[in-house]
């Protein structure tokens, strides 16, 4: 579910509420009984798991970039596994 923002015109307050799309937009304040107003924000959210661009078709690079960060920043090249494996 969505968080909206609204601010009070009375009192200034900002709330953050969650609702559903279907439900009706708060119109009075729940502190002071002002009319509030629905601002305009902007979301963040993140695309997790696969099926995303970022993780099955982005480039080489990047997709190793995204492996190292899931291994806590321990990747190895190419150079540094075969090194490893001739010891």
């Amino acid at each position: 579910m969505p968080i909206y923002e609204y601010l009070c015109q009375k009192c200034n307050k900002e709330l953050e509420v969650v609702q559903k799309f279907s439900d009706e937009p708060l119109t009075t304040c729940p502190e002071c009984g002002g009319q509030l107003k629905k601002l305009i924000s902007a979301s963040s959210f993140i695309l997790k798991g696969s099926g995303w661009y970022l993780t099955d078709y982005a480039s080489k690079d990047r997709k190793k970039a995204m492996e190292a960060e899931k291994n806590g920043g321990k990747s190895e090249s190419k150079s540094q596994k075969t090194e490893t494996a001739k010891k």
